[in-house]
């Protein structure tokens, strides 16, 4: 993975911002804005995976929605392989869809209960026109084998498989069009704990065949370290925290970072139970009114009044290691 990363990122996203208006009050009378993202800027590399984790509700899949273009942003801009996708006249956009996929989190709800998986599978082949209609049938079984089912359950529809079948031909159709990009918007998170390590295999084997690009989203930090090369924190739609994922593990600069990889349980009891665990004062403050600021300052035991007055900026503390806080050589020296 992070060995195929080349110099040219072929994803960048750039101050990106996404808005929902809402109606809000007894009767909806009254309108307001959810910030659910709010200046998030970040690249993926060719052949890398970049995972995107944080608290539910902070953003995650609004942000992978947006990269392709499945929600409109607001402001800002996403290029894939130089193409800002957010320009692009909607026939040009369709015909960008084929190099750009999704594996939706819950495999059930996005597979037709209406269409066989062969039919599902060659629908997107005739879509983007992928092959001659002679060769559909072929590439769909070669499609099937390779996420490890048999061929014959083709002619099978939706509810005739478990949720780790299903989420397996959810890949396969993601597959289906020649994607160099897949957005994994907690592909595992419905899943059964026994079948989550085999669909993080898959995706792994599956990148290494096809050469594949991931931003793969998730809160379970385990399996992120496990798959990703490079991890971006994110909280009430920005970025705090932005590594490898050896550098983001082994020293968390960002206090939220800190916060969540101190909840990650040690499998070693001994360490489990000398571990200390910080616990964050206070809930997640309402995308509709964030906290101007840092947005993290009303939880931080480290805040101070400048956090509430100026935001932050990612700025890099050496080796691609980018930190949103601007308390941050204080906080080094005061935890050193």
């Amino acid at each position: 993975m992070s060995t195929r990363a080349q110099q040219k990122p072929l994803v960048v996203v750039e101050n990106l911002v996404k808005h929902f208006p809402v109606k809000i009050g007894a009767f909806g009378g009254k309108s307001a804005v959810v910030h659910a993202i709010d200046g998030v800027s970040f690249e993926i590399y060719q052949g890398e995976t970049l995972g995107l984790v944080g608290e539910s509700g902070c953003g995650k899949s609004t942000t992978g929605f947006a990269l392709l273009q499945l929600h409109k942003a607001t402001s800002g801009s996403v290029k894939f392989d130089g193409v800002d996708l957010a320009q692009l006249p909607t026939k040009q956009l369709r015909a960008m869809r084929k190099r750009v996929q999704i594996v939706f989190q819950d495999p059930y709800s996005t597979l037709n209960p209406r269409m066989t998986i062969g039919e599902a599978l060659a629908e997107p082949m005739r879509v983007h026109k992928i092959c001659e209609e002679k060769e559909i049938q072929h590439r769909v079984a070669q499609l099937i084998r390779d996420v490890g089912l048999n061929p014959n359950v083709a002619n099978r529809y939706p509810h005739e498989f478990s949720g780790g079948q299903r989420q397996r031909i959810c890949i396969a159709r993601a597959l289906a069009s020649n994607p160099e990009f897949i957005v994994c918007d907690e592909p595992i998170s419905a899943l059964d704990v026994s079948i989550q390590a085999q669909i993080i295999n898959l995706l792994m084997d599956i990148q290494e065949k096809y050469n594949l690009t991931y931003l793969f989203i998730a809160h379970d930090l385990a399996v992120v370290r496990h798959i990703s090369d490079r991890v971006a924190v994110m909280y009430l739609g920005k970025i705090m925290e932005i590594a490898s994922k050896d550098d983001l593990f082994g020293h968390p600069m960002h206090p939220y970072t800190q916060a969540l990889l101190s909840a990650v349980p040690e499998a070693d009891p001994d360490l489990e139970r000398s571990r200390q665990r910080i616990i964050l004062q206070g809930d997640v403050s309402n995308a509709i009114d964030p906290p101007a600021g840092c947005r993290f300052h009303p939880r931080c035991a480290y805040a101070t009044e400048i956090c509430s007055q100026s935001i932050p900026e990612l700025s890099d503390q050496g080796g691609g290691h980018r930190v949103a806080c601007l308390r941050l050589a204080e906080i080094e020296k005061e935890t050193a």
